[in-house]
């Protein structure tokens, strides 16, 4: 798994190593004459080759850095199949538990620690009998810096987020704004279709199967997603046209805050 992993990001940083190796080839060339005009050409000729290559949503970094790199993203593109087929076993259990069986949070709960405190207290007065030292309970705490860590990336996540909305609310950007409304419309139709442990569980078990199916069929998929684009752009075109021009807005002023 980890040498087909290799020879994929390999592959998928084939036209980034091309226009490296242009540009290496520039700067020899560079280094032993003073012709500046074909060095621009190079230059030229590079970023050219750069531009043609289309990637979804305008990548330029492997599928594995975008996702964070790290074991996070192991994890999601199944670098280790024991730890991401772990965690979606348990998100699937999870799930069944509290969807398909019906099961309460805090019944679950009680039932688990009921059971673990009953073998331990039984497992500690039976060692007695047997002549055997009683079982050591580890200590269990959780490190500071781990919550901290934890808290200070969700309050980053939410601060870009409040900031996102921000922009898009102040009319700057009509595309995205609709492509915004449009998004939470569906995730409300979704909502009300399903709770939030299905959704939940259903955006965890995308997480572990898009980006790895992705990153297996990339060409094929950017392939199809650039002549997408294409035809949405031009069905934009006409919507503009036809609807959003006829629209009168007042000229935009951004208010400073006193």
């Amino acid at each position: 798994m980890a040498d087909n992993a290799a020879e994929h990001e390999k592959h998928e940083s084939a036209a980034e190593s091309i226009v490296d190796k242009i540009t290496e080839k520039f700067h020899d060339t560079d280094s032993s004459s003073s012709d500046s005009d074909d060095g621009k050409d190079i230059t030229a000729k590079a970023s050219a080759v750069k531009a043609k290559i289309y990637r979804l949503f305008g990548r330029e970094k492997p599928v594995h850095k975008v996702l964070g790199g790290g074991k996070p993203a192991d994890i999601f593109l199944w670098r280790d199949k024991k730890i991401s087929a772990g965690m979606l076993g348990v998100a699937t259990t999870i799930w069944v538990f509290f969807e398909l069986l019906e099961y309460h949070l805090l019944t679950l709960v009680c039932h688990i620690l009921i059971l673990a405190l009953s073998i331990l207290f039984l497992w500690s007065n039976a060692s007695t009998f047997i002549n055997k030292s009683p079982p050591q309970i580890p200590e269990v705490i959780i490190p500071e810096d781990i919550v901290l860590g934890v808290a200070s990336a969700f309050g980053m996540e939410f601060n870009r987020a409040l900031a996102i909305l921000r922009d898009i609310a102040s009319g700057r950007d009509l595309k995205k704004f609709l492509a915004v409304i449009a998004g939470l419309w569906v995730l409300s139709v979704l909502g009300s279709c399903y709770n939030f442990l299905t959704l939940f569980y259903i955006g965890f078990l995308l997480l572990h199967t898009v980006p790895v199916l992705y990153e297996k069929y990339e060409d094929q998929v950017d392939a199809f997603a650039e002549k997408a684009e294409a035809e949405i752009k031009k069905q934009y075109a006409v919507f503009n046209e036809k609807v959003l021009s006829k629209i009168p807005r007042g000229p935009l002023k951004d208010k400073k805050l006193a």
